[in-house]
């Protein structure tokens, strides 16, 4: 009896954990599939990394126009808010809008539909023509069905409209090319 209370015990404890875990197949390397895709001005290929280590999530963007290459990281933590220092946004190169200097962006992650969904959330401090301001970012990256598939959507307070970016796996042994 003692060992059946003991395991149910473990059961209730452990049970919410494993519904908040990330789904391991968000780990990897994704390509922007730009014709079903919002336009991705200024850059003419994405590849987005996965890494997901226990809470912590690591974005990594790869992104060429030409012969310019750029990369640049978000590291989000579904346990606990955060700050990131340069936090980095897709649209951010031809807006003229700049990240404010010496400031950073207070950012909160979680994990949605049994972890098949990352939350992420930024309230994005930022230069201006006009003055500072603040944007509020809302992420949603959802694997599709068959997890060769995720679509970011991303939501402004300062767009009337989300973007939508579909990106497709690249097969481990094409992404150590």
């Amino acid at each position: 009896m003692k060992r059946t209370l003991l395991h149910l015990f473990l059961a209730a404890w452990l049970l919410p954990l494993a519904v908040f875990a990330a789904d391991p197949a968000f780990n990897g390397r994704w390509r922007l599939d730009t014709e079903r895709s919002t336009a991705l001005d200024g850059w003419s290929t994405l590849d987005l990394v996965i890494t997901v280590d226990g809470p912590k999530v690591t974005l990594f963007h790869d992104l060429t126009w030409h012969a310019t290459k750029v990369t640049a990281t978000n590291v989000v933590d579904t346990a606990q808010a955060t700050t990131a220092k340069d936090f980095f946004r897709l649209d951010q190169r031809h807006m003229a809008v700049y990240a404010r200097p010496g400031e950073e962006t207070p950012v909160t992650a979680g994990w949605l539909d049994a972890g098949r969904t990352l939350r992420v959330e930024a309230q994005v401090p930022l230069e201006t023509s006009q003055g500072n301001t603040t944007m509020r970012l809302y992420q949603e990256y959802r694997l599709i069905e068959g997890d060769n598939e995720l679509v970011l959507i991303e939501l402004h307070n300062t767009r009337s409209r989300p973007l939508v970016y579909l990106f497709t796996r690249v097969p481990a042994e094409a992404a150590k090319k």
